[in-house]
């Protein structure tokens, strides 16, 4: 019996971005279209089957151990980022500020999706949901060099809407305008937490 359920809930995809490896900040490139690998998106800082552990799994691992890689991607929701750049005061946030990997939108909540939870492309492509990705200094002084004024308020904005890390369980082109079909773990929520 299938543990992911297929759900009606669909994403599209309204942009995309790379890291350069060479990157002075955190900031991504607009691209239109990419292939995802195993190891992510080829090229960007986040891409590889491993990685070192950083600030989000020291509880788990010293800084620098060498982990699989479940931070291939970071995703967020464009509902979300209206909702961040309408209380910190702008009329809207680039993507290229927060390092993003895809911009999503038709998922309500999506800061909260499940973690294991599937993003399916038609071709098969498919993204899973690590877990959400907690907001940080870096965006907050992207946004703060080019809008003085408006990073400083960034993390109490974003907290629980900074969108999730994730990483490339089946291969495939994926491309702005794309449509995911989110998949659902079907086990219960933990009732001990």
């Amino acid at each position: 019996m299938p543990e992911l359920i297929p759900t009606d809930h669909y994403a599209r995809i309204t942009w995309m971005g790379s890291v350069p490896q060479d990157r002075p900040n955190i900031r991504s490139q607009s691209i239109e279209t990419a292939f995802a690998s195993y190891a992510g998106i080829a090229g960007d800082y986040h891409a590889g089957l491993t990685r070192a552990s950083c600030v989000r799994v020291t509880s788990q691992h010293p800084k620098g151990t060498e982990i699989r890689n479940v931070r291939q991607l970071s995703i967020l929701s464009a509902e979300e980022l209206d909702i961040i750049a309408k209380e910190i005061g702008l009329e809207a946030i680039n993507p290229v500020h927060l390092g993003a990997s895809l911009v999503v939108e038709g998922i309500d909540d999506f800061t909260h999706l499940p973690p294991n939870s599937r993003l399916q492309a038609e071709n098969g492509a498919t993204i899973v949901v690590d877990m959400q990705n907690g907001p940080c200094n870096y965006p907050a002084r992207e946004i703060e060099n080019d809008h003085p004024g408006h990073g400083k308020g960034f993390l109490p904005a974003a907290r629980g809407r900074r969108g999730v890390c994730a990483w490339i369980e089946r291969e495939g082109q994926i491309s702005v305008g794309d449509v995911l079909r989110l998949h659902i773990p079907g086990q219960r929520a933990w009732a001990h937490k």
